[in-house]
C-alpha cells in the first residue's frame, strides 16, 4: 500500500459532510437500514468516502439483512486493515481503509463467502463508482 493520508481534523471536517465525519473519523454508525448503499445494487466499485481508495467490489456485494452494506471480501491484500473493537461492551474486529485509516464498519464471521467473512460498512464510510456500461 501506498503511504498513508493524514489531514488535521479541521481539513476532515472540511472535507465531509457532518455524518460521514461522525462515522469515519468518530467510529460513528448510522442506523441501520437508512444508508445509501443499504438497498443499492449497482455494478462497480465502492471507495472510501475520506479519500477515494478502492475498497470493495460490487460482485462481493450481498444482503446480509442486517441493514447495512455487507460485503464477502475487500477488492483485495492491502485495501483494508483490521484493528480489536470492545467498546459498547462487546468484542467485534473494526475495518479500516488502509489508505487513510477512516473507520469504515467492522467483519464478523457469519458471511457467506468461501471465508465466512461478512464485512458489515457504513453507507456514509463509502462513494460509488459505476463500471462503464453499468447501470
Amino acid at each position: 500500500m501506498t503511504r498513508k493520508i493524514t489531514k488535521s481534523d479541521r481539513e476532515w471536517r472540511a472535507q465531509l459532510t457532518p455524518e460521514q465525519y461522525h462515522v469515519t473519523r468518530e467510529k460513528g454508525t448510522e442506523p441501520p437500514f437508512t444508508g445509501k448503499y443499504a438497498d443499492h445494487h449497482g455494478d462497480g466499485v465502492y471507495r472510501c468516502a475520506c479519500c477515494g481508495a478502492a475498497l470493495f467490489d460490487s460482485g462481493d456485494k450481498y444482503d446480509s439483512g442486517s441493514g447495512w452494506p455487507s460485503f464477502t471480501r475487500p477488492l483485495g491484500d492491502g485495501h483494508v486493515e483490521s484493528a480489536p473493537d470492545e467498546s459498547l461492551g462487546m468484542r467485534r474486529t473494526e475495518v479500516l481503509c488502509a489508505a487513510c485509516d477512516a473507520h469504515l464498519g467492522h467483519v464478523f464471521d457469519d458471511g457467506p463467502g468461501p471465508d465466512g467473512a461478512r464485512f458489515c460498512i457504513n453507507s456514509a464510510a463509502l462513494e460509488f463508482d459505476e463500471r462503464e456500461g453499468g447501470e
